[in-house]
């Protein structure tokens, strides 16, 4: 395959497996004869990426709001602190919610009562009834009061289970583990429902928002791969949203990046750099073990024909464990892969 035929974009690359490049470019000896480990760098086939600033997103964020009214009497968490799923982080007052309570328990015990009664006359109308004794009339009174007294039992009930559930609303719980990022009331403060009480996220599952320009959404699209990176870190993306419609102000489209789960250094609001892969291009890759960084200079230990020296470098962007090179050495160069090695050999030549 030519050189250019690699530079050309497909949709399926092939990986970089790191052992095996340098199992392929490991000498034993290079042409000056030295007792450590050296590789011949060339250029690989590496993708080629679009970069743009992104912003770090919860996947669950939410706020808690009141779904009862009440006084604000305990708050169990403030920003900040770590709760647990299901776990109480508010109280109210709940003198009016246990009186309503008791109420619908009482008219509960009355329905049911009524019920029976209602139920044991219209046994007798029945009976009477059927031996001719009382009239039609008098039959469908007796069926209409068991109707309405057994229709005013379900009402009673259903009053009961609303006014449990108002009394359960007056303790607060959160809907999922995560952290406190503001709390809304105070002790003391009365609420009413749909009030704001406490907002909350979980770092657990984040993902990243950016805006690419539309000249780049189908191959961005088409490939379907994208990587955060974050420090010397690079967090491969799960998967990729497309929002169907363009920003009529800028012309761009909103693209979503899911990352796995389990990255809690990440905290929603940040900036990252996300780099979306469009193609494919010539890279010389390095393994970034083989480099020396003292202060601001970062050097390479090059083994030519008759010494070993150590050269400045420029590099680039970090691809796994390899990072690329840019300027200050070309392919076919020999490299130490163990820095330290190479250090202690020019020490001794001295």
């Amino acid at each position: 395959m030519s050189r250019n035929d690699r530079y050309r974009c497909r949709c399926g690359f092939r990986s970089l497996t790191t052992a095996a490049v340098i199992a392929a470019w490991v000498t034993a000896a290079s042409a000056l004869d030295v007792p450590f480990a050296t590789l011949t760098v060339s250029y690989e086939t590496a993708p080629r990426e679009r970069v743009w600033d992104g912003t770090v997103e919860a996947v669950k964020q939410a706020t808690v709001s009141a779904q009862t009214s009440g006084r604000v009497a305990e708050i169990f968490y403030d920003v900040d602190d770590f709760v647990e799923a299901g776990a109480p982080i508010m109280r109210f007052t709940d003198t009016e919610q246990r009186a309503a309570l008791d109420g619908a328990r009482a008219a509960l015990q009355e329905a049911d009562a009524r019920a029976a009664e209602t139920e044991s006359e219209f046994a007798r109308v029945a009976t009477m009834f059927e031996n001719g004794t009382v009239a039609r009339a008098r039959y469908d009174q007796a069926q209409a009061n068991r109707n309405a007294a057994a229709a005013r039992l379900e009402s009673a009930r259903a009053g009961v289970m609303n006014a449990e559930e108002q009394l359960e609303y007056t303790v607060v719980r959160a809907p999922y583990a995560g952290i406190v990022s503001r709390r809304h009331v105070a002790v003391g403060e009365l609420v009413r429902p749909g009030a704001p009480l406490m907002s909350g996220l979980s770092l657990e599952s984040v993902r990243v928002i950016v805006d690419v320009p539309q000249s780049m959404l189908d191959s961005i699209r088409e490939i379907g791969r994208a990587n955060v990176y974050v420090g010397e870190r690079t967090i491969a993306a799960e998967s990729l949203t497309f929002f169907p419609v363009a920003d009529p102000a800028t012309n761009t489209f909103r693209v979503r990046a899911s990352l796995p789960a389990g990255h809690v250094t990440l905290y929603p609001g940040t900036f990252v750099k996300i780099g979306f892969v469009v193609g494919e291009t010539e890279r010389l890759l390095l393994p970034a073990s083989a480099l020396v960084q003292r202060s601001e200079l970062t050097a390479v230990y090059v083994v030519g024909d008759e010494a070993v020296t150590l050269r400045q470098v420029r590099v680039g962007r970090r691809y796994g464990d390899r990072i690329e090179v840019l300027a200050g050495l070309g392919a076919g160069e020999a490299v130490a892969l163990d820095p330290v090695a190479a250090g202690v050999y020019l020490q001794e030549r001295r």
